[in-house]
């Protein structure tokens, strides 16, 4: 194999595939990535099993051929080559050269008949959504996954396909964070949950603009993204999501609008006392004309008023700071609507039209 391709065009793509490479495995094999240069174009690959992307390279091709590169070694002999084009020649043995100007490699790769392919997904009915689109509602629901592996339902986000309405669900059992979008296409129905590592990288691989397409196809056990020159195959979680609709209710006895901006300086003030270690609430007066916001800790204390519109009881509620604060940080409205029903009962956080939607449970702050 033969092949030759800008510096730059080489780090992009390595910066896409590195996403699919473990950082601790059984599998040797795993922590490579194959150049595929057997057609006309130049393909990397990267595969840990659970999650795999492949995405084109620029280059020219001059001898066709395959090979298996260390992943982090190849990654750093190439950012650490000259701005210029950069040959990659494979020779017997699998001795491998890379050159660049006057700086050379040499190392030795792998058999590529040892790496893995990628699972082979019909491309049949697509679900197509801009990836703005799917940019935004990832942004807007991922960081509400659990963290933690005791209930691997949890650590995923849930998509949910009802003929042209697209649900994408986050909950891990202290809030729930729901993007619901719209589209002019109907696409069936369907249900499947997605790890919350692919739905990360997916988001960070995705161009955001309006104009750009990404296109879904699922089997029973995977599901495929396949975006501009890349290609991104996930196992999906198995087992049945929460009843998420039986979790929502319009009901409440409080409803007030406030100033994002405003509330999200004063909520964030508010960490300054609390830790992981040591999470104190923050609790919120909800009277006619002003939402006061108060808490104390052993390092101190703060107290803030916001100015808000209300309808109905005034209120006293708890809350972990941290929880309001990250749905107020990914929503793009300049004025938000919280309604509540009682001290006990989580506040609801959405839009008129329910295209987003963040519940949080209550704290005790006695």
């Amino acid at each position: 194999m033969k092949i030759t391709a800008p510096k730059q065009e080489l780090m992009k793509s390595l910066g896409i595939v590195l996403r699919a490479v473990p950082s601790k495995t059984t599998m040797n094999i795993l922590y490579c990535v194959l150049i595929d240069a057997t057609v006309d174009t130049i393909r990397l690959t990267a595969n840990n099993m659970e999650l795999g992307i492949e995405t084109c390279v620029n280059g020219t091709i001059e001898e066709r051929g395959l090979i298996c590169l260390d992943a982090k070694m190849f990654s750093e002999i190439i950012r650490k080559m000259p701005e210029d084009d950069v040959m990659i020649e494979v020779g017997k043995d699998l001795k491998t050269i890379i050159s660049c100007g006057k700086s050379v490699f040499r190392i030795v790769g792998s058999d590529a008949a040892q790496f893995t392919p990628l699972p082979v997904i019909d491309r049949e009915n697509p679900v197509i959504l801009t990836q703005f689109q799917l940019h935004e509602m990832i942004r807007q629901t991922i960081f509400s996954i659990s963290l933690n592996d005791a209930n691997k339902v949890m650590t995923g986000e849930f998509l949910q396909i009802r003929e042209n309405e697209i649900r994408l669900v986050g909950l891990d059992g202290h809030r729930i964070a729901i993007r619901r979008l719209l589209t002019d296409s109907l696409f069936g129905n369907r249900e499947v949950i997605i790890p919350g590592k692919t739905m990360n990288e997916i988001g960070k691989i995705l161009s955001g603009e309006m104009e750009d397409e990404v296109r879904l196809y699922f089997t029973n056990n995977h599901v495929l993204f396949e975006m501009d020159q890349t290609t991104v195959v996930s196992r999906l979680i198995e087992g049945n999501y929460f009843r998420v609709d039986q979790m929502l209710s319009n009901d409440y006895e409080t409803k007030i609008v406030v100033k994002k901006s405003d509330l999200s300086s004063a909520v964030d003030r508010a960490l300054l006392f609390t830790s992981e270690a040591d999470k104190r609430p923050l609790v919120l007066t909800i009277e006619d004309g002003s939402m006061n916001l108060r808490i104390s800790s052993p390092a101190g204390s703060m107290s803030d008023d916001v100015e808000i519109g209300m309808e109905g009881k005034e209120l006293k509620i708890g809350f972990n700071p941290k929880f309001i604060l990250d749905a107020l940080r990914v929503i793009d409205d300049e004025e938000i609507l919280i309604y509540f029903l009682n001290s006990k009962a989580p506040c609801f956080i959405r839009d008129d039209e329910q295209s987003y939607i963040y519940m949080v449970l209550p704290v005790n702050f006695v």
